[in-house]
């Protein structure tokens, strides 16, 4: 229970269903003050009161489990070595495969329970199979595609058939203080949203150069490329404009050199996108044809997928623009029912031709 809506009326759901429910609430922090609280927040101490009180409307036990130090090594300082490596992460994915999903699961199996209960706004049908949210809007079945068939297995998502209103309304019918709970947005452990500041305590400066790709040609410094991700426009500082007047966007980023290259909007189309540690759940062969998703809340692609040990090869039927090293590909079925989540990898390489094995 993080203290919002979401997870209040999931749990309360999980009672009507008959379940043996006992709330849990996850202390990710040492210094919980140093989290964002109120609207941006997430697992702060007002959260923490906030689903205690929830718990007991509902009528269910409640306990709070410390996971800051693993929250600390898995999720905060993956993020920051990811972003000195030149790619950009998803922190909440990786709470999900790492925290909520393994290290939450296991305890709660070792203590006797069946399965973990979230307020994820995604279905998890009788064939096991993880679809979309009947919401799109607030879909998160993305960020849920790391998770494997056996803790899909040991999963319940009650929320998926219902939209966001109609759990806020539910949540009201119920006498919960959080049916109007803003929703958490941005990053949990950057308190003030700075996440090039946050970055820059832990890796320090690393001055390098902006350069251009046609011509290589120095067009501006930087303190730390840490601080860029593939296709951003805004805060490069650029010396000169382009020769056409048209803006430039972040195409690559090499850490080993301190090298930020920019380039036009158009430079940023790919045609194949490569992924590691791939979950492949679907329990179908590959190649497969479907439609793959490549940020978080962004549009899906169509395209041929095929996951060979370690690495999935995804060729796009048609050029998408801006895929980042590090974020999530998640490959679905259409389905009129609700897109089926096929599997997922962590995107290694995007680039406009294939190359060699």
């Amino acid at each position: 229970m993080s203290g919002g809506v979401d997870s209040a009326v999931a749990a309360a759901r999980a009672v009507d269903a008959g379940h043996d429910v006992t709330g849990v609430h996850l202390a990710l922090s040492s210094n919980p003050q140093t989290y964002r609280s109120g609207a941006r927040g997430c697992c702060t101490l007002e959260d923490s009161r906030d689903a205690r009180r929830a718990a007991d409307v509902i009528g269910i036990p409640f306990y709070v489990w410390d996971m800051a130090e693993q929250f600390r090594a898995d999720v905060v300082d993956n993020f920051v070595a990811e972003y000195a490596a030149g790619r950009t992460p998803n922190p909440c994915l990786r709470c999900n495969e790492k925290i909520k999903f393994a290290a939450v699961l296991d305890r709660a199996l070792a203590l006797g329970f069946d399965a973990v209960v979230t307020g994820h706004h995604a279905r998890l049908g009788d064939d096991g199979r993880l679809r979309r949210s009947v919401d799109l809007a607030k879909d998160q079945s993305y960020v849920l595609a790391v998770l494997t068939s056996e803790q899909l297995a040991r999963s319940m998502f009650p929320l998926g058939d219902s939209t966001k209103a109609q759990v806020r309304a539910e949540a009201a019918r119920r006498g919960l203080a959080v049916a109007d709970k803003p929703d958490s947005h941005d990053i949990c452990f950057i308190a003030d949203g700075d996440t090039r500041r946050f970055l820059a305590q832990r890796l320090g400066e690393a001055p390098g150069e902006v350069v251009d790709a046609a011509t290589g040609e120095v067009l501006g410094e930087h303190r730390g490329a840490y601080a860029y991700t593939v296709g951003q426009r805004r805060g490069l500082r650029l010396q000169r404009p382009a020769p056409d007047g048209r803006p430039r966007y972040v195409l690559s980023i090499t850490p080993v050199t301190r090298t930020v290259t920019v380039g036009p909007a158009e430079a940023l189309d790919v045609s194949m996108v490569y992924g590691e540690r791939p979950v492949w759940t679907a329990g179908v062969p590959t190649p497969v044809e479907c439609e793959v998703q490549m940020r978080a809340h962004g549009e899906t692609v169509p395209a041929t997928v095929t996951v060979d040990g370690d690495r999935l090869t995804a060729r796009l039927h048609r050029p998408a623009r801006g895929i980042a090293p590090g974020q999530a590909i998640v490959a679905y079925r259409p389905d009129p029912a609700g897109d089926v989540v096929l599997g997922s990898a962590t995107i290694s390489q995007a680039l406009r031709e294939a190359v060699a094995a």
